[in-house]
């Protein structure tokens, strides 16, 4: 079964609410006291339909808070008693499985770093078989879209109906603002393939810090994500885990009112938007014709350099290329980042083009 069949539950009839789906809630479940203040915070706020708390906390060096275990789960089911809100936890194994289900936990979310690994996801599916409880699935750590989709089919094949993935953004070896990488068009792909799978994004954990999150939660809603999971915590200086990402509850109130939820779709009558949208298909299209053109011309050139037995790369004439690109480019309007990508795909299909042609006996397809 392809992921674009899976059969999977709509949001809005596991969370029993129409509009943008919020879950907020501590990094650490650190104390009752904490978990309840933060709690009925958000649940004042009017704004929260699932609350979440980290009850197991493996952090990468083991000197740190790694959570309250069973007793966190006691408190946390005080606080669905007394709120009514839907509880979530990370689980990492069969045995907090077993743990969460009961204290009546309402959803589970798999973590980055129990996604990159099969044999334990295989274990977790195994663990919530037959039980029907709401499963959301973290990216893994690195951008492996073949490794999420391979979690939430696992997990669709335990016979998990009320499924969600989430979007955590991905570690990245450049330097960059964020954290984590959001690195958007790893979940669109996903969206698109799997166009029922509700996608949450996680604003926090993309970008470690509290200024970044209003700019990345706007632009989930304005890229068509589900909804939003969201760190709070009562009092965020305090917290033992992770505090430079986690809002205090008036902060998250005051980020989802300035929040902008926009039209998903056109009005039918919508004449300019069309007109518009006409024009840039013709542009795709003529963009398509180019680059046929220049690919022939590069097969022209690959088979020059066959006859004169001159090698593919000319890294001199390459490094000139670029920079007289990249600067044609800027002024041009064009982002600089983008345009390096884009004409690193162009030189390398190039290249592989040129390989054929003067080695066309070797394997010259595309390494996975």
């Amino acid at each position: 079964m392809e992921c674009k069949d899976l059969e999977i539950l709509p949001l809005r009839k596991w969370v029993h609410h129409d509009g943008l789906t919020i879950i907020a809630g501590p990094c650490s479940a650190e104390s009752e006291e904490q978990l309840m203040e933060t709690a009925k915070a958000l649940l004042a706020s009017g704004k929260v339909q699932i609350y979440r708390a980290g009850v197991w906390k493996p952090r990468t060096r083991p000197s740190g808070f790694e959570g309250k275990g069973k007793e966190a789960l006691e408190w946390l089911l005080n606080v669905k008693n007394q709120t009514g809100l839907l509880t979530a936890v990370e689980v990492g194994n069969p045995q907090h499985v077993e743990l969460a289900l009961k204290y009546q936990v309402d959803v589970l979310w798999i973590g980055a770093r129990t996604t990159v690994n099969p044999f334990m996801v295989s274990e977790i599916a195994q663990a919530i078989k037959g039980t029907g409880i709401a499963v959301m699935i973290k990216n893994p750590v690195n951008p492996d879209l073949d490794l999420w989709m391979g979690a939430i089919e696992r997990i669709h094949q335990a016979g998990i109906r009320r499924l969600a993935a989430i979007h955590r953004g991905f570690y990245f070896f450049r330097k960059t603002p964020w954290r984590n990488a959001p690195m958007w068009e790893i979940p669109i792909e996903l969206k698109r393939i799997c166009p029922r799978l509700p996608i949450i994004v996680d604003p926090s954990h993309i970008c470690g810090k509290t200024s970044l999150i209003p700019d990345i939660s706007q632009k989930a809603l304005d890229l068509e994500m589900d909804g939003l999971m969201i760190e709070v915590h009562i009092h965020p200086n305090e917290a033992l885990t992770d505090k430079e990402q986690q809002l205090t509850p008036q902060q998250f109130e005051d980020l989802i009112n300035q929040l902008v939820i926009r039209a998903t779709s056109p009005k039918s009558n919508d004449e300019t938007l069309e007109r518009l949208r006409l024009e840039v298909d013709k542009l795709d299209q003529e963009m398509l014709e180019i680059l046929s053109r220049r690919m022939a011309m590069i097969d022209e050139i690959g088979h020059y350099k066959n006859q004169h037995h001159i090698t593919i790369l000319q890294i001199k004439r390459w490094r000139q290329m670029l920079a007289d690109r990249l600067e044609s480019g800027s002024q041009l309007g064009l982002d600089k980042d983008f345009l390096q990508q884009l004409l690193q795909l162009v030189h390398d299909e190039s290249i592989r083009r040129q390989q054929i042609i003067l080695n066309p006996h070797h394997d010259n397809t595309k390494e996975d």
